[in-house]
Formats: C-alpha cells, structure tokens, sequence
C-alpha cells in the first residue's frame, strides 16, 4: 500500500467511532480471508493481544472497556519490547567486550498464524 493510500485509510478511519472501527476491521478482515495473496504477520505480543480483543468483542465487552483494556496492553508491549531492546544490547555488548565476533544466530521464523477459534 503506498504512503498516500495509507494516510488517506487513516484520515477516514479517525473521523469514525470505536464501534464503527470495528465493523470497517471485521470487513478487512473477511477481505484478507477471501483474497489475501498472503496472511498479514504480525510480532508473537501482538497476536495476543490481537486474539484477546476478538475475544472480549466475541463475549460483547462494551467497546469503551475494549479500548481501555488494550490501551493497557499497548503499554504493557511497549514496555517488553524496550525490555527485550536492552536485552539484546546488554548481551551485544558482552559480546563485544569478550571478543566473540560470532554474529548471533537469526531469530527464528515466525509461527504459521492460526485464525481465533469461534466459541
């Protein structure tokens, strides 16, 4: 998707409430299972959070504690992905000062996503 297109998706979607976002989500989402060329990815944290809003949608959570609840999850990843950040540093520069030039190994791939289960 270009920058224009993009900005311009986003520009709409803010003009619209928390429960019609939702409905414009639900509709993409059936798009991406009927003609996606590929599954959209997304970081092992977000799938859960992600499976956590459809569930609580799912049980029909009023959208106002949906927001709150993954307003706090937002923070909550935010927060373990500097966590993980200074991890990595802390150890990259262990590594440096002991002399191990070895690169470290690559992540490893990312888990075939698999849909939320209907209840």
């Amino acid at each position: 998707m270009n920058d224009v297109l993009r900005e311009r998706m986003l520009r709409k979607l803010e003009t619209l409430s928390e429960e019609k976002v939702y409905q414009v989500l639900d509709y993409v989402e059936f798009l991406e299972s009927k003609y996606a060329e590929r599954p959209a990815g997304a970081a092992p944290f977000q799938k859960v959070a992600e499976t956590l809003e459809d569930t609580m949608r799912a049980g029909r959570v009023p959208v106002t504690i949906i927001k709150g609840t993954m307003d706090a999850v937002g923070k909550a990843g935010k927060f373990f992905e500097g966590l993980a950040a200074a991890g990595k540093a802390a150890v990259d520069e262990v590594r440096k000062k002991s002399g191990d030039s070895t690169p470290p190994p690559p992540p490893p791939p990312p888990a075939p996503e698999t849909p939320p289960s209907e209840s």
